[in-house]
């Protein structure tokens, strides 16, 4: 199974935004890899270039996003498609909100664990029986995902999608799937992990660049 991370980012200034001492795609970028997620799409605008030179070193690519009149479902139709284009045997995606920094690499990697043996289903991360982001959209519902109406937002275009194909919860144990980069890290509640181990166990995805970049490997995160 080949899972794409596909990073969504309304604005250049979003995309490029301070966090934790990092342009905030970047950081986005080194979560998805080191959780195992390939290949990785950033779509945003970028008139001045810089998006797409925050990018280099990285295994991720940058996407011109679709027009805007294609609403926030074009976008991640587009998104997907790329990451098609970039890596035929993409069987996922991982629709992922820039705005959503403080997901866990551990989630990412739990996310493409479960896609392996439910590749049918999309997966929606859950905390406490929220569903939050990224969504595991298989690549197979991508001509569902195209019959969304244009003028959903992105929470709504996940509704309407789940209604008509399979999809399920997996409770991930971190709050970083549904608190937005408004709520201060250290606000957040305490990661907890998954209520119970993933069929195969935790991969340690990218353990190296997790620790350049600052972030837990795979498991349970000290600082969340």
């Amino acid at each position: 199974m080949t899972v794409a991370a596909v990073i969504l980012s309304a604005t250049e200034e979003g995309a490029l935004a301070d966090t934790l001492g990092q342009p905030r795609v970047r950081r986005l970028v080194d979560i998805a890899w080191s959780g195992g997620a390939l290949p990785i799409v950033v779509l945003s605008p970028d008139p001045t270039g810089r998006v797409a030179t925050t990018l280099i070193g990285t295994d991720a690519s940058h996407g011109t996003p679709a027009p805007p009149e294609a609403g926030s479902v074009g976008q991640m139709v587009r998104g997907i498609e790329l990451a098609r284009a970039e890596v035929g045997e993409t069987t996922g995606a991982l629709l992922w909100p820039a705005r959503m920094t403080w997901v866990g690499p551990e989630t990412i990697t739990s996310l493409i664990e479960t896609h392996g043996t439910d590749p049918a289903t999309v997966l929606r991360p859950g905390w406490h029986g929220e569903p939050g982001w990224p969504v595991l959209v298989p690549t197979a519902d991508l001509d569902v995902l195209r019959r969304v109406p244009a003028e959903l937002m992105p929470p709504a275009v996940v509704e309407t999608l789940v209604s008509g194909v399979a999809s399920r919860l997996v409770e991930v144990g971190d709050p970083g799937v549904v608190y937005p980069v408004d709520t201060p890290l250290d606000e957040l509640p305490s990661y907890e992990g998954p209520p119970e181990p993933s069929a195969s166990g935790v991969r340690e995805w990218g353990a190296d660049v997790a620790a350049e970049a600052g972030l837990p490997e795979p498991g349970p995160s000290p600082t969340r």
